[in-house]
């Protein structure tokens, strides 16, 4: 038996399309919540709160956004890998906005990851190139997260060309591994949708139509790897099954569902564990419909998203300020 608050991915696993996931049992919600369990917190001791990563952190390189930033402190540039002609706009230019706001010195960017490159002004290349052009030479030029909760390989090849054939002096930025942030946004999305009753914090309750969630994930079987940590920590929130699937690789959302329902579960919710634009909003409907789920929205500028992106961007630039030893 792990410690409590750890994953665990021992023997016990719901099935072969997901490999070291285990799905928490009653017994194992019970020791996660406050109340009476099978092993009852003593007055006055420490509440001990999970802590499950898939990786470790960065190091002691890890803070929020600077409270204050210098005149040629790089851009933040968000770089959106968007199935459509519109992924700048709607969640991403509310992140952006609400980043503007909260951080006024900041130059925050929002460009298309352009697959190569084509001319296009909203480009990253062409975003990075004006970025450069517009700081010392030499001097960093742009963190540039990619607009992404999981892992998208795709997109970090194509980013790493993009600044290699620029020529600008840009960092990569990661937003994943974060998946208490993700777990709680999440928990709201389906709340909001009626799917999941509401966090403790918002103090009321509603009527759920889902007991069982599927997350639905982008850019292969590392994402789904991601996220099915993410989906331990969301199962415990809700004391209800939680498993991830992926839109584009293995294992499907059709294969989630039927695990769920060979568990006996009969009414599946669909959680887009995504920002917006990197998922194909058609192939959501089309996989809820598919397996007669109802889903929520995607994460959009939920607080915590925005809060990964600050994160993302202060770790590089501590990472940058510390000087070489």
């Amino acid at each position: 038996m792990p410690p409590q608050g750890q994953f665990s991915a021992e023997s016990g696993s719901q099935g072969a399309d997901f490999p070291g996931y285990e799905q928490p049992g009653s017994d194992a919600l019970a020791r996660r919540q406050p109340g009476p369990g099978s092993h009852p917190r003593q007055p006055g001791s420490p509440v001990r709160q999970p802590q499950a990563r898939l990786v470790a952190p960065g190091g002691r390189h890890r803070r929020a956004m600077p409270a204050s930033l210098s005149e040629d402190a790089p851009a933040l540039v968000l770089a959106v890998p968007s199935v459509g002609g519109d992924g700048l706009t709607g969640a991403t230019a509310d992140i952006a906005t609400v980043l503007r706001v909260d951080n006024p010195a900041l130059d925050v960017r929002t460009a298309r990851i352009d697959h190569g490159g084509r001319g296009d002004p909203s480009g990253i290349r062409a975003v990075l190139a004006d970025a450069a052009a517009r700081r010392p030479a030499g001097a960093p030029s742009a963190v540039v997260v990619p607009q992404v909760v999981t892992p998208h390989p795709a997109s970090f090849r194509e980013l790493r060309e993009a600044i290699a054939a620029s020529g600008a002096n840009a960092h990569i930025g990661e937003v994943y591994n974060t998946n208490a942030l993700l777990a709680e946004a999440l928990h709201h999305r389906l709340a909001d949708a009626g799917l999941a009753r509401a966090d403790r914090v918002r103090m009321f309750s509603i009527t759920t139509s889902a007991d069982g969630i599927i997350l639905a994930t982008v850019g292969g079987e590392e994402a789904v790897g991601t996220a099915s940590v993410t989906a331990f920590l969301l199962a415990a929130r809700l004391a209800l099954p939680v498993m991830a699937a992926s839109l584009d690789a293995k294992p499907t959302i059709e294969a989630a569902a039927a695990q769920l329902e060979g568990m006996g579960v009969n009414r599946i919710a669909l959680a887009p564990c995504v920002i917006g634009p990197e998922a194909d909003p058609a192939a959501v409907e089309e996989a809820a419909t598919a397996i007669g789920a109802k889903c929520c929205a995607p994460l959009g500028a939920h607080g915590n998203v925005i809060k990964l992106f600050s994160l993302a961007y202060g770790r590089v630039l501590s990472q940058l300020e510390t000087p070489d030893t």
